[in-house]
């Protein structure tokens, strides 16, 4: 079922109650959660489908309400320990394959996908099917040069045999390109299925999700040879629940899984320690590991190829492309606070399905753009785009999402969390969090954003998501961010002058766009429709905001006649809403 259809109806039905329970048994609570179980299984973050050969499944016992972050983690970790990465033939027959890796054990789930040829992810029912399949494995022999003999479960499938097959079926691993966006956002009947269409085109799909782990989990392989009790966990985008297609996967080395950090020293008698390395400070110690990792992966990792060791960044990482899987990577280590600010954007995203469904809206229309960019520099990033999202969802009347603060508040000691001086706290069960009664359609919300951001006093104030409401600049920065948790810190400081005016000029340019009445309905003749760019998928056209730059450089002081009616209608509205307020 296509999320569109769930959305209109729940979108457009009043709710009839004042503050809304996640687990709770009304009919409209229900209607909801099946929205969100549907957003997680595009995006990776629930079990599939009921389970057929050749597809991915769901287990039976799915508990009411959506999973807590680190019930997330653990399954996708286990599911990625289980799994192996196969190199096939295209021609390959799927169901000679599967018979073949049937051998082992039981397969649980596979697909196939394309990155440098055509890969397979399988993963079996248990651990010891993968050991029996490795054992099996051979080591290439191949004469004319030399091999590093280092055994992963990343493998290759050879065919003995002659005969073609059907290609096998590969799942899409990208997102489609902006001119098909755009002619599929056009065939859709309202602008909030237009929403719903850009969400589902571009999340991360239950297939890509799990890819994601397995590259933390072959990587882990790697560090165990030093390490062998610790993990490798994708953070950000990945599994953040705002990840696009083809994003980069950002991982974090977490050595504090290594047993015996919380062992208590006894008051009396004989006990046992380590003898451990010690250097100058915590840095170097991360700088050190990450050395040895990146060697490590560049002269022994298979499909690993760029590595680069950048180890004097403010968060140091080894960056590197793996071929297999088609990612960019990016690996850190000591960076607890990342990983609290991805859990943090993964429980907003699960308390209303509208907060995914405006912030892919909203990322989408800033790479068009060039809002953003994959490119470090000026432009505002994807995670300072979703925190002034989060912002302006905080700012509604009634509010869709809570403030941080707020989530503090409804913490338990479980949920406690320090890390490096900062209070990093938050309710991590969602039976604890209640939410008000707000019945706003995304066409309303996309709008209204663009409005919001028009005539915000950047120049003035900052945003505080801790708090849901401006306060004034504690530093001189074009745009002032605050950091969610290290709060001292302005996670926007690298935008400039120049890239906050475009964004408010083409926020102005949408804004107006959305409010001119062939841009609101579809067109047609005779009752079809046209495949005539309207609604979002005219702020989607560089056209219609190209002009925007030029006039700025024409008349510096002066702003178009567009924006001078949006302002015009913005300050209407504004009388209107006061007068009848009085």
């Amino acid at each position: 079922m296509r999320f569109s259809s769930l959305a209109r109806t729940t979108m457009a039905s009043p709710f009839t109650v004042h503050r809304l329970h996640m687990r709770g048994r009304h009919r409209l609570v229900n209607c909801l959660n099946s929205v969100q179980r549907t957003f997680r299984r595009s995006a990776g973050t629930e079990r599939g489908a009921v389970q057929t050969e050749g597809t991915l499944g769901e287990d039976s016992g799915e508990k009411d309400g959506p999973k807590s972050f680190y019930e997330l983690m653990a399954d996708r970790q286990e599911q990625a320990e289980k799994s192996v990465l196969i190199s096939c033939q295209s021609r390959t027959s799927e169901k000679k394959f599967l018979n073949f890796l049937s051998k082992h054990g039981d397969i649980k789930k596979h697909f196939f996908y394309e990155s440098y040829g055509v890969y397979a992810v399988v993963e079996f029912a248990c651990r010891d099917n993968v050991v029996s399949l490795l054992e099996s494995a051979a080591i290439p022999s191949v004469s004319h040069e030399s091999m590093v003999p280092f055994k992963s479960r990343l493998l290759s499938l050879r065919n003995h045999s002659s005969g073609e097959s059907p290609s096998l079926p590969c799942q899409p691993q990208t997102t489609v390109p902006i001119n098909e966006l755009i002619q599929r956002l056009s065939r859709e009947e309202s602008v909030d299925e237009q929403i719903s269409s850009l969400t589902e085109a571009y999340q991360l799909r239950e297939e890509n999700s799990r890819l994601r782990f397995l590259v933390c989990s072959l990587l882990k392989d790697i560090a165990a040879a030093y390490f062998p009790e610790c993990t490798i966990k994708p953070f950000g985008s990945s599994v953040n629940g705002f990840g696009k297609l083809g994003c980069d996967l950002d991982m974090f080395l977490d050595l504090d899984t290594i047993s015996g950090k919380n062992l208590k020293t006894p008051k009396s008698g004989l006990s046992l320690e380590y003898q451990m390395k010690r250097t100058n400070s915590e840095r170097h110690v991360t700088q050190s590991i990450l050395s040895v990792i990146g060697e490590c992966v560049d002269h022994f990792g298979p499909g690993c190829v760029g590595v680069q060791k950048i180890l004097n960044a403010r968060c140091p990482l080894v960056r590197f492309a793996h071929q297999p899987s088609g990612f960019q990577c990016d690996l850190t280590a000591n960076n607890r606070v990342a990983m609290k600010s991805t859990e943090l954007l993964y429980l907003y995203g699960e308390l209303d399905p509208r907060v995914r469904s405006l912030v892919f809206t909203i990322r989408c229309w800033a790479r068009t753009h060039g809002i953003t960019s994959s490119i470090p520099g000026a432009w505002i990033s994807n995670f300072s785009l979703t925190v002034m999202v989060l912002f302006f969802l905080q700012k509604r009347s009634p509010p869709i999402i809570p403030t941080l603060d707020c989530l503090r508040d409804l913490a338990g000691p479980a949920d406690e969390s320090v890390i490096e001086g900062n209070d990093c706290t938050f309710v991590t069960d969602f039976s604890k969090i209640l939410l008000q009664s707000n019945t706003d359609t995304l066409e309303q919300l996309l709008t209204d954003f663009f409005e919001f951001y028009a005539t915000f006093p950047f120049s003035r104030m900052s945003l505080n998501i801790r708090k849901g409401k401006e306060q004034n600049k504690p530093e001189v920065a074009p745009l002032h961010i605050q950091n969610p948790f290290e709060t001292s810190l302005n996670v926007s400081k690298n935008v400039n002058s120049s890239q906050l005016d475009r964004f408010v000029a083409l926020c102005q340019e949408s804004a107006w766009l959305l409010q001119q009445s062939e841009t609101r309905t579809p067109t047609g003749v005779g009752g079809k429709h046209t495949t005539k760019p309207w609604g979002l998928a005219t702020l989607l056209l560089p056209s219609q905001v190209a002009g925007v730059k030029g006039r700025k450089k024409r008349k510096p002081h002066h702003a178009s006649e567009r924006i001078k009616s949006l302002l015009e209608s913005l300050k209407s509205k504004n009388d209107g809403k006061k007068n009848s307020d009085s």
